[in-house]
């Protein structure tokens, strides 16, 4: 996974020198075009899908906007699989829901590609790290051990009186507006209100459809459910809620109760 996009020869050369390590090695790409350089976006693609990855899956990410810095390479092995990045925060959401029993900086030259440069690290240090890795070579080989990782700063949402107070994670392709509120939060907002119609707001503007499907409104109209990343989903019948409420990541969403 990666922000690389697919104009440029960027993917088709880690998928190379993964392929030159380890020829039998299968490459699944979950998307290449994360927004540039957004670490949010890219750590909820990556918590969205990466379960649904057979055991002792590897992942490397390369969204990087600090390559060629001082920011670490990181390896880590978790119960059920590996992954590899930058140690900049875009493991956030995955590691969270993993039990990590290894963590090291990817130090060993060894199993990097000889010839190196500053600015495509994605490609001469953590696509080979990724190669050998899939060779069976042990996470000990490429690196010291650590006891910490960067995470992204981020307030988690929250009921605080009778409303629950959370945020725009992640806009799809279709400008449907993914929160950070987990579903099960409304169940505990009733059970602590007693009340029953969900009223969600954003920027301004309150939506009081709150439905099990995107085809159970009409064309354009506004509504809220659940959805399939297990956290509240702000969407517009056949069109874009994005656009419709010219809202962006990070804005905040309130969800209160009332009486039916």
């Amino acid at each position: 996974m990666t922000d690389f996009g697919e104009d440029d020869f960027f993917v088709a050369s880690l998928k190379g020198v993964i392929l030159n390590i380890n020829p039998s090695a299968r490459i699944v790409d979950i998307t290449h075009r994360v927004p540039s350089f957004n670490l949010e976006a890219a750590s909820f693609v990556l918590f969205a899908s990466f379960s649904y990855f057979p055991p002792q899956t590897i992942f490397l990410v390369v969204v990087d906007p600090g390559v060629g810095s001082a920011r670490k390479i990181l390896l880590a092995k978790t119960k059920n699989y590996y992954f590899i990045s930058p140690d900049n925060g875009v493991l956030t959401l995955a590691l969270e829901e993993e039990k990590v029993e290894q963590l090291r900086r990817v130090t060993n030259d060894k199993y990097f590609l000889p010839d190196q440069s500053r600015t495509f690290e994605g490609r001469d240090r953590m696509a080979p790290t990724a190669a050998w890795l899939s060779r069976g070579i042990s996470c000990e080989e490429f690196g010291p051990e650590l006891t910490s990782y960067k995470k992204l700063r981020a307030e988690k949402p929250q009921i605080r009186g009778s409303e629950i107070f959370g945020r725009v994670l992640y806009e799809d392709k279709f400008g449907n507006l993914i929160t950070n509120i987990p579903v099960d939060l409304l169940g505990r907002l009733q059970d602590k209100t007693g009340k029953g119609r969900f009223v969600l707001s954003v920027k301004g503007h309150e939506i009081s459809s709150f439905v099990q499907s995107y085809s159970s409104v009409k064309k354009g109209e506004l509504l809220f459910l659940a959805g399939s990343a297990g956290t509240v989903e702000i969407a517009a019948g056949q069109e874009s809620a994005a656009v419709k409420l010219k809202v962006k990541v990070g804005d905040e969403v309130r969800i209160k109760v009332k009486d039916r």
